[in-house]
């Protein structure tokens, strides 16, 4: 199973109502950010079978963004497991419970988002040194209960690559 680890986008600071804090939305960075994830794993032909997000609106505005970059046409899967605060056993039981699938997509937040990567890709179970940057989506490919990296971006990498992309597709003026 290969499983996209994605950390939802920029939304602004954190409110103190935890309840008003759960509806705060992605703000413009944010919006911007899927964009650029999108846009980096259509380019990668990324495919992926169901997408699974904490059912915070800014995890779900960033898994809704990306999957329609994507062009993925399922239904968004709001997951508890993937809240804030929940725990490796939780995440362990989401994943067998989608373990018939070949790609998924998880989408939450930090610390534990970071955790579940971590121990994940770490052989002893213990929790590898991974911090996952708002908007950041990593690839792990699993086998049986360890998996292994294969990549991690920020948008901010994808922002410098579009950047150089489209500077080098220019077309070039020549002197005389």
């Amino acid at each position: 199973m290969v499983i996209y680890f994605l950390r939802h986008a920029s939304a602004g600071q954190p409110l103190s109502n935890l309840k008003k804090d759960e509806k705060r939305a992605l703000d413009e960075v944010g919006v911007e950010q899927c964009g650029y994830v999108g846009r980096a794993l259509a380019a990668l032909d990324a495919q992926v079978e169901v997408i699974l997000s904490s059912p915070l609106k800014r995890a779900a505005q960033t898994a809704s963004l990306v999957g329609n970059e994507m062009g993925h046409e399922g239904k968004l899967q709001l997951e508890d497991a993937l809240r804030p605060g929940r725990g490796f056993a939780d995440f362990r039981k989401l994943l067998d419970k989608y373990a018939k699938h070949e790609a998924v997509m998880v989408v939450g937040h930090n610390p534990n988002l970071s955790e579940f990567l971590g121990r994940s890709i770490s052989e002893t179970g213990c929790e590898a040194g991974l911090e996952l940057k708002k908007g950041a989506i990593a690839r792990v490919e699993m086998s049986r209960n360890v998996g292994s990296l294969t990549w991690c971006l920020t948008p901010k990498i994808l922002r410098t690559l579009y950047a150089a992309a489209a500077e080098s597709s220019r077309p070039r003026t020549s002197r005389k």
